[in-house]
Formats: C-alpha cells, sequence, structure tokens
C-alpha cells in the first residue's frame, strides 16, 4: 500500500468534517486531491458520529493544478478516432469531470452548515466524493497506461461555473448539480461504453460501466435529498425543480435522454421533459467515435 500524502497525527489536526471538506478543496494537485478525499471519508466512517460537522467556510473557488488548460465549452477540440491520443482524449475529458465532481462533494458537505441537515446528509456527500475519487484515479490509471496524463488535454469550466451560480442556495444546488448535471451523464456514458467496446477496449468500457453504475447512484442521492429539501418547506417537488432549473442553469437540457436510468434514480421524465430542448435533425445521425 502506498504511504497516504497526509494523515492526522493527533485528534486536534481533524476539527470537523468541514475541515476536512475544506483540506480537500484547497489541494491543487490532482492526485493528491483524490487521494485527500478518500482519506477524509475514512475519518468521517471512523468518528461513528462523533465528528462535529462544523461550519468552517469553503473556498469560493477550488485550488487546481496548473494544467489542463481550460476553454470555453464551445471552444474544445472534438473527440474522434481510434488512436491512444484520440481514446485518453476522450477518457481525460471524463477524468476532469471526476475532479470536478470530488470538489463539489466535498463543497456540498461544507457550504450549507446553516441548514441544519441530518448526519445522514453528510454520510451521503461524503460516500459521493469518495467514489467520484476513486472514478478519477481509475480514469488516470487508464490514460496513462495510453500514454498521457491529466493536463495533457484542454479542458473547461462548465461544471464549477454551476457551482458558482448555486452556492447559496441549497435547493438550486441539488437541483442542477445532481439532477441536470450528473444526470447529463446517465444520458452520454452508455454511448461511450458501446463506441469503446466496438474498437475493442474493454479496459475502457469497464472503467465507464463503473461510473455509470456510481452515478446512477448520486443522481439518486442528489433527488432524494431535493425531495427533502422540498418537503421541509412544504414546495412541490417538480414545479420547484423546473423553476430553480430556469433560474440556475443556462440553457435548455439536451435530449436524448437515459429515461431508465434517471427513473431509477429517481428523476422522472415529468421533470425534464418540458425544459427539453428539440432535438436537431443532425444529432440524429450516426456519429464517428
Amino acid at each position: 500500500m502506498s504511504r497516504p500524502y497526509w494523515k492526522p497525527r493527533k485528534p486536534s489536526d481533524v476539527t470537523s468534517l468541514s475541515a476536512l471538506a475544506v483540506r480537500v478543496l484547497e489541494e491543487p494537485d490532482a492526485a493528491r486531491k483524490a487521494r485527500l478525499s478518500h482519506e477524509a471519508a475514512a475519518l468521517w466512517r471512523a468518528s461513528n458520529g462523533d465528528m462535529p460537522i462544523g461550519d468552517i467556510p469553503p473556498p469560493d473557488r477550488p485550488a487546481r493544478p496548473a494544467r489542463p488548460k481550460l476553454l470555453p465549452p464551445a471552444e474544445m477540440p472534438r473527440r474522434r478516432g481510434q488512436s491512444d491520443e484520440a481514446r485518453a482524449t476522450l477518457l481525460h475529458a471524463v477524468q476532469h469531470i471526476e475532479l470536478n465532481a470530488i470538489d463539489l462533494a466535498w463543497d456540498m458537505v461544507a457550504r450549507f452548515p446553516h441548514e441544519n441537515l441530518p448526519r445522514a446528509f453528510y454520510d451521503d456527500w461524503v460516500r459521493v466524493g469518495d467514489e467520484e475519487a476513486r472514478h478519477f484515479e481509475l480514469l488516470a490509471n487508464r490514460v496513462g497506461e495510453l500514454g498521457f496524463t491529466y493536463g495533457d488535454f484542454p479542458a473547461h469550466d462548465g461544471l464549477w461555473e454551476a457551482a458558482m451560480a448555486t452556492r447559496e442556495d441549497l435547493g438550486a444546488r441539488l437541483a442542477v448539480v445532481p439532477m441536470v448535471l450528473e444526470a447529463r451523464g446517465l444520458d452520454v456514458t452508455p454511448a461511450m461504453i458501446t463506441r469503446f467496446g466496438k474498437i475493442g477496449d474493454e479496459k475502457s468500457a469497464a472503467i465507464l460501466n463503473v461510473i455509470l453504475t456510481d452515478e446512477i447512484g448520486h443522481v439518486a442521492i442528489g433527488s432524494s435529498w431535493f425531495h427533502y429539501f422540498c418537503e421541509k418547506r412544504a414546495l412541490d417537488p417538480a414545479e420547484s425543480w423546473r423553476e430553480l432549473v430556469q433560474k440556475n442553469f443556462k440553457g435548455l437540457l439536451k435530449p436524448p435522454f437515459n429515461d431508465d436510468a434517471r427513473s431509477v434514480a429517481g428523476l422522472p421524465e415529468e421533470y425534464y421533459r418540458p425544459l427539453a430542448a428539440t432535438l436537431p435533425q443532425k444529432q440524429t445521425k450516426k456519429r464517428k467515435f
């Protein structure tokens, strides 16, 4: 077993769960961030409910490495072909999403102490942070096998822009991040798995299968806590979700949708279909890998 990057040496080193969350958020090295995410989750579980939540405020933006270069989403290069570089480029894009997802999970832990949420809320988002770190590491290993490393290709900052837009509203954060952005992963990942399978890259396909299975659970966690949020405020969840998405998410939701996976995750069609963009004819054509 490799030596951990950080390990508390005495109880006073760990003051609260929010302190652990901020430690993850303030770590700029991507691999170390993933390791700290695992360690924070392990410490929280080992505390058996004795660790306080705390109220240490998270940074507005998490620390990040100098690379990759961040581009506007519209300027991102298209990922085509079957070469090692083409496959690594596609996996790198998912890897960047998973790095953002680590930070989004721990930001969820530290961002809303005033909401007086039950410990089960923190149990769930600690689990999400732990699993997102595992996804990042699986992808890092695979990208490395293809001859590349995190930062070798450009990426975009769209996920954290959504976090900034919802940083003052728990309901908006739950509506947009797990129930829109992570739900989008349920729509697009099966096609990626199929593409890798068709070219015989079973290793990459298997990793994406693991991620897809876990992400269904993450969307379900978001949906469950969004319904909790609405119940506490006597709000209609479907109506409130649509209002929050329209207010806090740029653009319309893009079909086609993976309705089955979304349903398993507690996100029924009547929520998102009214906000769906019309599918352009060109998107119905078969696309190359």
